[in-house]
């Protein structure tokens, strides 16, 4: 029945062909498509406020807690609609994919939920976390490469072998479209229109999501994408028009940790994105201490990045309103420890101190 909900052109996508060259675009109406499916699984994400947290941020602060999520980001939505998107008969032969840890969560869960088989790579030294919790959900996890893209590589040459369907994490119509859901919820809870929206970019799939769903139902909201400073690729390429690869991508938001821009959704930021900008790791390790110190929300480092953009550009969105997306919480103990160990007087000064905790606001939207 699920299935039956989809537009017909995502239930024929050929799977086994290069994703790059066979897909097309995802539009809003594949959005709602989603949303459809999404529903049957999952419920909406809060959208709050808290006092302190907008007095920090200079900024009217809108936070949609994606890390609320079954898998602790919002990649459950993409998975559970690429899922619905393949057949029977595809999702019989097993799933293939490569993840630094949040991708290959959110897709060996939905393939459990459509009883299929998944492995994903991993690159070697990978958080030992998130390698127990996709194999706690009946993944078969392989370590290969030093960093994603080598993983991906290994994963692609391993799927070429087996005849399995090789998923990206940001390639598909069918994850954009799931990830568009994001911003559809947020433009639904408010009563007002947001401002701004930042959201974070990794392999681009969230932020050209948020583009595609606002520009239909909030046209005139800025659309602010940011990348950590250690990992910009996606920056370089929408700023110089270059996409150009990284021989490295060192940075505490691993999910933000991209060498190579993805032409499938850079080609959607490069229309839709208003503003690109980086964060220090100084000011995403500030920004997670914040929001466990106002709203006591866990946020791993890419989760973290649209408030410390926030703190940023608090002069240009003073007194605006201003939509975030944290959009995972899974951070390892060891990076959440040396974040808490930081000296506040390194980072960003608007995320210095301890707050106490204030109410948390879910209305006056």
């Amino acid at each position: 029945m699920i299935d039956q909900r989809l537009p017909a052109e995502l239930a024929a996508t050929d799977w086994g062909a290069e994703p790059e060259q066979q897909e097309q675009p995802s539009t809003f109406a594949d959005i709602e498509a989603a949303a459809e499916v999404i529903a049957a699984w999952l419920q909406p994400t809060p959208l709050i406020r808290h006092p302190l947290l907008n007095q920090r941020a200079g900024c009217d602060l809108w936070v949609k807690l994606e890390n609320a999520q079954p898998v602790g980001s919002f990649k459950i939505r993409g998975t559970l609609n690429l899922l619905a998107a393949l057949t029977p008969a595809q999702r019989s032969v097993g799933l293939v994919t490569a993840t630094r840890g949040n991708f290959g969560q959110a897709l060996a869960r939905a393939a459990a939920l459509y009883g299929a088989r998944c492995t994903i790579f991993v690159p070697m030294g990978n958080a030992p976390g998130k390698n127990a919790a996709m194999r706690a959900t009946g993944a078969e996890v392989i370590e290969r490469g030093h960093d994603f893209d080598a993983a991906w590589d290994a994963a692609a040459r391993h799927a070429r072998r087996s005849g399995q369907p090789c998923i990206h994490p940001a390639r598909h119509r069918a994850l954009v479209a799931g990830q568009g859901t994001v911003a559809l919820e947020m433009l639904r809870q408010v009563s007002q229109p947001f401002d701004a929206i930042i959201v974070p970019v990794g392999g681009g799939s969230l932020a050209a999501g948020t583009a595609l769903a606002a520009r239909r139902l909030s046209p005139h909201t800025r659309i602010i994408a940011v990348q950590a400073e250690n990992a910009p690729a996606f920056h370089h390429a929408w700023h110089t028009g270059e996409d150009r690869a990284f021989a490295t991508a060192p940075t505490i938001a691993d999910g933000l940790a991209s060498r190579i821009p993805v032409a499938y959704t850079m080609s959607v930021l490069r229309e839709h994105i208003d503003e690109f900008v980086t964060v220090s790791e100084a000011e995403i390790a500030a920004a997670i201490r914040l929001y466990l110190d106002t709203v006591h929300q866990l946020a791993e480092g890419g989760g973290a990045a649209p408030l410390a953009a926030a703190c940023k550009l608090a002069d240009e969105l003073s007194g605006r309103r201003v939509g975030v997306v944290l959009s995972g919480g899974n951070i390892d103990i060891p990076t959440l420890r040396e974040v808490l160990d930081e000296a506040p007087t390194q980072h960003h000064p608007r995320a210095m101190g301890i707050y106490p905790m204030a109410s948390l606001d879910y209305g006056s939207r």
